[in-house]
């Protein structure tokens, strides 16, 4: 147990370092962020998760390394998800490309605390209770079975989020965009501007799929610092993966199905964990599977364009 915070305080200090390096050096001005520099960044960050995955190699030993690995391609490809209802609530609101950097920059702060507060309850909660490893288990197969057959939105309606309403309870918004500031000064008062409200939406959102996504990583492992390091690696990625995905987005139809099965396989891995033990291996080799060929569908068989 001491290791593990040890080697989490040093992590820590080192994604506080890179989000600096991106916030103060990078994107210190607001700007539209190209494909290019988008696909640079996304492949810096896959790079330091695969360096890292070699550190817990050597350090951790193999089983450690697998464990990390498939947690991180499983958050990776879930939070594919997150990028689709990221598009559709900047569309939505209209906002400009410059700007949604800065919402998804403290977005993900905002992802990564909340990711570690439902990590630390949900270790804690199996290792207290192991009957909720089958509550998570059901869960996951039917949110998998239900994201294999819902339809898709096609809009959002931010006057229903309890997060947004509540919070204009307290504070008043002004229903523009102010340049990049999420609050501004009208009639001498303080007011949130619509980024702030877009910036909660983001918040939220998010704190949805971490629920999905959490348990999902807790079949694989309950090791908190595998859990949080490999969580903490997939949302890191996940801005920059936005920028080079954004315009591509609706290209992989099918892999919303793969994302269903990956769900439902994982939740079944939970459910069967006291009566066999599917090697970390092959659960690896599975999730890997599905995903290459649910893209690969999707590229070969584009979904038809409705009239």
């Amino acid at each position: 147990m001491e290791y593990e915070l040890l080697w989490i305080g040093v992590f820590n200090i080192f994604v506080v370092v890179m989000l600096l390096i991106d916030l103060l050096i990078f994107n210190r001005e607001a700007h539209e962020i190209t494909i290019k520099e988008a696909l640079i960044w996304s492949g810096v960050w896959i790079a330091l998760a695969l360096l890292f995955n070699v550190g817990v190699y050597y350090y951790l030993g193999k089983v450690r390394a697998f464990e990390f690995l498939t947690g991180y391609i499983i958050e990776k490809s879930l939070s594919i998800d997150n990028l689709f209802v990221f598009l559709l609530i900047f569309s939505y609101f209209k906002v400009l490309p410059k700007y949604q950097h800065k919402v998804l920059f403290w977005g993900i702060i905002g992802a990564l605390i909340m990711r570690a507060i439902l990590i630390f309850f949900g270790v804690i909660l199996i290792n207290t209770f192991h009957w909720v490893i089958f509550l998570f288990g059901a869960f996951l197969v039917y949110t998998g079975i239900k994201m294999g057959f819902q339809k898709e939105e096609k809009e959002i309606h931010p006057e229903k989020n309890i997060v947004v309403r509540f919070f204009k309870l307290f504070i008043s918004v002004t229903p523009r965009f102010v340049e990049g500031n999420f609050f501004t000064r009208e009639d001498n008062k303080r007011k949130a501007t619509l980024l702030f409200v877009v910036l909660i939406i983001v918040e939220t959102t998010d704190l949805v799929f971490a629920v999905d996504s959490i348990p999902a990583i807790l079949a694989i492992t309950t090791d908190p610092f595998i859990v949080y390091t490999s969580n903490v690696f997939a949302i890191l990625g996940l801005r920059a993966l936005y920028f080079a995905l954004a315009g591509i987005m609706e290209l992989f139809y099918y892999l919303k199905y793969g994302l269903a099965f990956v769900l439902v396989f994982i939740g079944a891995k939970m459910l069967l964990s006291d009566y066999y033990k599917i090697p970390i291996g092959f659960a690896l080799s599975v999730v890997v599977t599905i995903l290459v060929v649910s893209i690969i569908l999707s590229l070969i068989k584009p979904q038809k364009n409705k009239s």
